[in-house]
Formats: structure tokens, sequence, C-alpha cells
């Protein structure tokens, strides 16, 4: 019977006892506030492709270089956007700016706000210093189904994008029609051309569908230079430190991942200004196309 008292007395005592355990725990054991995580630093980068690569998306190299970035940079963040030539230009004159940019010809309103790099590239540089140094690179060449170049024929030109093949053709020596990328491609291989001024793209094309071809490379010109460039001073260690993953000679070694070259390789002797204006680009254009002097063509491109 005692027990039996005893045992129903302690019941009803227990919510009491656990209440009184509880203060005590919070009075003598005060919880530990977590340490609040240190907020991320965020770096807007853009990606333009104004002309066909090689295969597989640049976009997602760069994030593949991002990642790489963040291991070695805690507390930054990089976030890569991928833009059409259109929509970067209509952002900018939104008022949107990133806080670097991938990019080849078409985005002059850019240069403004572009900051000086420690690196020279003729396509990058102005008065104000180098704005712009090439990631990555692609290249024009001549294709033929045999190894005759002699023979007479129809060149097809290959027009994928921003990017002036006729101006490589034209300071070449090369005559033919421009044709849009992907219809130069096949007419070549039908038989319709008997020659392919085309790019990396179709060198890539070609070696996916198991077809040999002979190629001579042109290296008079060559626009297909994909670039970066820092606009944001507030970010600029962040910026830089992106920058110089995305020029190691680590991440340089796989381009061929995507089909294109590393910087330092088939770099051809002219090109024209990155941030030339899509009026002088039209002009340059023409003068190829109607077959202009090679001394004035030059002129012309060291003047834009």
């Amino acid at each position: 019977m005692k027990f039996r008292k005893w045992w129903k007395t302690s019941l009803k005592a227990l919510p009491f006892l656990l209440i009184a355990a509880i203060l005590l725990a919070v009075v003598f054991f005060p919880r530990q506030t977590a340490k609040a995580e240190t907020p991320k630093r965020i770096v807007h980068i853009w990606n333009v492709d104004t002309f066909e690569g090689g295969k597989g998306s640049r976009t997602s190299f760069l994030r593949r270089v991002a990642l790489k970035t963040e291991k070695e940079n805690e507390g930054v963040y990089y976030m890569i956007s991928s833009y059409t030539l259109e929509g970067a230009n209509a952002a900018f004159e939104s008022g949107s700016r990133p806080d670097m940019l991938s990019f080849g010809i078409g985005l002059s309103a850019f240069a403004e706000m572009s900051l000086p790099l420690p690196y020279s590239f003729a396509g990058g540089n102005t008065e104000a210093g180098c704005l712009a140094y090439p990631w990555c690179s692609g290249g024009y060449y001549l294709f033929s189904l045999s190894e005759d170049f002699e023979e007479t024929g129809v060149t097809a030109i290959s027009k994928g994008g921003s990017n002036l093949p006729e101006v490589a053709a034209s300071i070449a020596g090369i005559r033919g029609e421009t044709v849009e990328s992907n219809a130069a491609y096949v007419g070549f291989l039908s038989g319709k051309y008997r020659y392919l001024l085309g790019t990396q793209r179709d060198v890539c094309r070609f070696s996916a569908r198991g077809v040999n071809v002979s190629k001579k490379q042109i290296e008079g010109y060559s626009d297909l230079y994909q670039y970066i460039s820092v606009l944001s001073a507030e970010k600029r260690a962040d910026c830089n430190a992106f920058l110089n993953m995305l020029l190691s000679s680590e991440v340089q070694q796989e381009l061929s991942d995507i089909g294109m070259y590393a910087v330092n390789q088939k770099q051809a002797s002219k090109t024209v200004s990155v941030f030339s204006e899509a009026s002088a680009l039209e002009t340059l254009s023409q003068m190829a196309t109607l077959g202009e002097d090679r001394k004035n063509l030059d002129k012309f491109l060291k003047n834009i």
C-alpha cells in the first residue's frame, strides 16, 4: 500500500520535476548560438557566344572553371549566365551589368566599363590598355574532300555567327559564296561545293561523322576568339581569381573537351578589335565580299 501511494505521488510530481530540470538546464547550460555562415560574395559572369564553338558548351565549361575557383577561394560564388548577343545588348541598355564578361565581337558598348588587364592582345588592346583577353580561340580552315587544293570549283564560305569569314577568305585570296553554316557543311559533303572555308566547328563535325577531309589553316586573319573582361572594380580580387584559373595551364589544356584551342596556339597574324562598332564590322564585311584590295583591307582593320 505504501509503495502504491508513493508511486501515485511520484507520477503527479513528475511534470513539475521535468519543468524544473528544463529550467535548470537553461540556467546552467545555456544553448550556444550557432555561428552565422559567412555570406558568400557573388560574382556575376555573362557568357555571350557570338560565333560557333567546336563542340559542347562554353557556358558549361566556364561553370566547371567556377567550381575549381570556388574550391580555392572560400566565400565566393561565381554565377555563370548565358546570353545571346541581342540579349546581352538589351540587358546593357536596361542598366544591367555583369562583373565579368565572356564574349566575341558585337558587344562594343561594354568597352566603356571594362577594366585594364595585365596582358596584351591585338583584338583587346585599346588606348586605355588591354580591356579584353582571349581565353580560348578557334580557327578558319579551307577543307577539301581530296588532297588536291588546285582543282577549280566553287568554295562555300561558312557563316555561323557574328564573325567575318568573308574577311578571312579575302585576305587568303579565296573567292566563294557566303552560305549559312549548316547549309555550307551539307553542301560541301554532297558535292555542291568543291571546297569549304569553315572553322574548328567543322573540324569537330567531320571527326564526329568519321569523314576524312584534307584541310589547310587560314593563318592571315581570325576573329574566332572568346574574350574575357573584368567590369567590377569592387570585386576585382574575386574576378582576378577566376581569370587566373581560366588562363591557367591546367584549364587551358582542357579546352579540347569543347573543341577549342588554348590562347597560345593557332594564333592568326591579323584580327579585328573585339570592341569594333557594328557599322564598322558591316563595312569591313562588304569590302571583303566585293573583293577590296588587300592593302585597303589591312588599313581598315588597323583603324577599327
